[in-house]
């Protein structure tokens, strides 16, 4: 794995940390490559039962090297390169780590360190909860280079602010702090920049603490219900607590309850 992207498990919780603090976190091949590989290796390890996404440096993660991706448009201007490789990353990389974030059977949390844009504020977005510094900013960015929206950002802002303002952030890219994401609705939590790796680590180990399967059923039915029926979703949530009704963690906190004392929950 590059060493733009680091990867940590410890207690259940894998910790997977943008590197590239030079370059603001930006994602270049190399690092898209990692982060999707990561992201995917944690959603298969059952022995992860929560994800911590964070970044190094001042930026959370500012988006697409340009840099890189000037090159590849260069080469691709010039017959050197395929005209359609330039942009080919939204399905090799930034679709794959999206999809992974969204779908995988156990919590993500984003600690958002710093600037988060384009496909960055679209990784932060696709996570279950979010925790920013104060001194985080967001933009979309996208339109400001000529882009339309990858990353998820045109499912998830609609869901989170509704499609007018939605609209306003994609078609009018401009920086948010972190104080109006969570009068928006962005983020669930903004504290002390200081603060931050902290109180992400402490979410993120909560949540590797809990429930791993009733987790798995919320988000599942979170997602399903956005675009299905009540009555479809009445019927998915009722196979999912069927699920979560016959793990181990449903009965010890069944029988926690009775004796008065904390579940201590295994996954499983």
């Amino acid at each position: 794995m590059a060493d733009t992207v680091l990867h940590d498990l410890t207690d259940h919780l894998a910790t997977i940390t943008l590197n590239r603090p030079d370059a603001m976190n930006a994602l270049d091949t190399a690092t898209k490559v990692a982060l999707r590989d990561a992201l995917l290796d944690a959603a298969a390890d059952p022995e992860v039962r929560a994800v911590l996404l964070t970044g190094v440096g001042r930026a959370f993660c500012v988006g697409q090297d340009l840099r890189e991706h000037a090159g590849t448009l260069a080469a691709r201007d010039s017959g050197d390169g395929d005209r359609g490789a330039a942009l080919d990353t939204v399905a090799e990389h930034y679709n794959p780590i999206t999809r992974a974030i969204l779908e995988m059977p156990k919590p993500v949390v984003a600690g958002i360190n710093g600037t988060a844009a384009g496909a960055g504020m679209g990784f932060a977005l696709a996570a279950d909860y979010r925790v920013a510094a104060a001194g985080a900013r967001f933009t979309t960015a996208f339109a400001g280079v000529g882009l339309a929206s990858d990353s998820g950002l045109s499912w998830t802002l609609p869901r989170l602010v509704g499609p007018a303002r939605a609209a306003d952030l994609l078609y009018f890219p401009r920086t948010l702090d972190a104080a109006g994401a969570e009068r928006l609705g962005l983020v669930q939590r903004v504290v002390p920049d200081e603060e931050l790796p902290t109180v992400a680590l402490e979410i993120a180990r909560d949540l590797a603490r809990g429930p791993t399967v009733a987790y798995a059923g919320i988000k599942e039915a979170m997602a399903f219900g956005a675009t299905h029926t009540a009555a479809e979703t009445l019927e998915l949530e009722g196979r999912l607590q069927a699920r979560a009704g016959a793990t181990e963690d449903h009965r010890e906190a069944v029988n926690a309850f009775v004796a008065k004392r904390p579940p201590r929950f295994l996954g499983r």
